[in-house]
């Protein structure tokens, strides 16, 4: 590999393990020991934020349609929370993904509760 090609090298590894901030050139620390594992966890990273932002989407359609839920059932004289759903909901987290998946619902949950 001669100067150019590691500069090339380097360059790119900087870039991708820059994450945009005012400026646009604070680099992230990646905690890589070489420049491929940088550049594997830059792209790695912004994957996981592009995920992020799809989750936080769906939360929110979440909450959205939890409240129509609500609402219907509020306007036919139930109430607000039905807690057999609610387990439903916590048993399918547990099982989908194991004691964590519980906390995962009960949060979901939480978030959903009350909005109407």
């Amino acid at each position: 590999m001669n100067a150019s090609s590691t500069a090339t090298a380097t360059g790119s590894t900087a870039a991708a393990s820059t994450k945009a901030t005012g400026t646009g050139t604070a680099p992230v620390d990646s905690g890589a020991r070489s420049p491929e594992a940088a550049e594997v966890i830059g792209g790695a990273r912004e994957r996981i934020d592009a995920l992020d932002d799809r989750i936080i989407g769906l939360v929110q359609e979440r909450m959205a349609v939890s409240a129509v839920v609500q609402e219907a059932r509020i306007g036919a004289g139930g109430r607000r929370v039905h807690l057999a759903r609610e387990m439903e909901v916590l048993s399918h987290y547990r099982d989908a993904l194991g004691k964590p998946g519980t906390q995962l619902a009960m949060t979901l949950l939480e978030l959903c509760r009350g909005r109407v």
